[in-house]
């Protein structure tokens, strides 16, 4: 399966639970009258909507390159996953915390919470089942990059599935929130407990879709490939035959698995405009040996600094 299928099934698992949760979540709240239970109700109707929204990204992200996008569509998934992140916080992050501070200004009447409980805790498994896809997916990436899980997590360019783990691990945060809240009201009768457990909610997706949001607007302002990977491509041009220096590096992620790499070289004087040809061919071919995420190598022939002309 290729990456993009990867993540695509990691998607859709989670649309597919969070969609049956959602209406789960909502019929309890409704019966119940606990404000908490109706804030993870909006919380699985935003990582629903957000996970349609990532579907659409991966979809969009695989048409090829044409005549008006000469490097491909592969950046468009981060428009829509950033548009993903706001609709976690509208949709979620601000219902709870509105519903939260209703709850402790108005009060209100809880009634049987043993549905709410029973729907956490189906809840609970399926969002269980939803994190352990997208964590056995950044695993399997991680190991094949070498990285440590938290970090490859954290600067992986694959927003989708970063989106999918983090969305997950929160939603099973603001179940056990939920749940203490409702727990908190039987033990002291005081529903206090359960606004308080809305305004937490809010609160972490406010944190999730700030993350999301921020990591999506870095790859669409332009993110370069790790320090790691930017060393070894220097010390990867120096190797070839002909090059003597590199004196400028750019790298751009455009995409999971997408980087562009430019470069000024400086070439032996006593190269000839043949072998300078060639030694281009060969330190892209030795790049994308190294590194297969390198779709497109730029390298501009350019005098060393002893070599510039001090005048016209």
């Amino acid at each position: 399966m290729t990456e993009n299928g990867e993540s695509t099934f990691t998607v859709i698992v989670a649309a597919a639970a969070n969609l049956g949760i959602a209406v789960a979540k909502a019929v309890a709240g409704i019966v119940s009258g606990s404000s908490a239970m109706l804030s993870e109700a909006a919380h699985s109707v935003a990582d629903t909507v957000t996970e349609v929204m990532l579907v659409t990204a991966l979809k969009r992200s695989e048409k090829p390159a044409d005549e008006d996008h000469p490097v491909g569509y592969a950046g468009e998934r981060y428009v829509w996953a950033l548009l993903a992140a706001v609709a976690t916080f509208v949709g979620g992050a601000v219902f709870s915390v509105y519903d939260g501070i209703h709850t402790l200004t108005h009060g209100e009447e809880l009634g049987d919470p043993t549905i709410s409980y029973v729907v956490l805790g189906v809840a609970f498994v399926l969002e269980g089942f939803s994190l352990r896809t997208g964590i056995r997916q950044v695993k399997a990436e991680a190991e094949r990059m070498k990285a440590p899980f938290a970090h490859y997590l954290r600067l992986t360019a694959d927003t989708t599935v970063k989106a999918v783990v983090m969305e997950d691990s929160a939603a099973l945060a603001g179940l056990m929130l939920a749940a203490g809240g409702l727990l908190g009201v039987q033990i002291t009768g005081s529903t206090v407990w359960d606004g308080v457990a809305s305004l937490l909610i809010g609160l972490l997706l406010v944190y999730v879709a700030w993350v999301l949001g921020r990591s999506n607007a870095e790859l669409l302002i332009g993110r370069p490939a790790p320090r790691r990977m930017r060393d070894g491509i220097r010390e990867e041009l120096l190797s070839v035959p002909h090059i003597v220096g590199v004196l400028d590096l750019i790298t751009l992620i455009q995409g999971p698995g997408e980087v562009m790499v430019a470069a000024k070289v400086d070439f032996r004087d006593v190269s000839s405009a043949e072998q300078v040809e060639w030694a281009c061919e060969d330190a892209e071919s030795q790049l994308r040996e190294r590194y297969p995420s390198i779709r497109r190598v730029y390298l501009d022939p350019t005098p060393g600094v002893g070599q510039r002309r001090t005048g016209p």
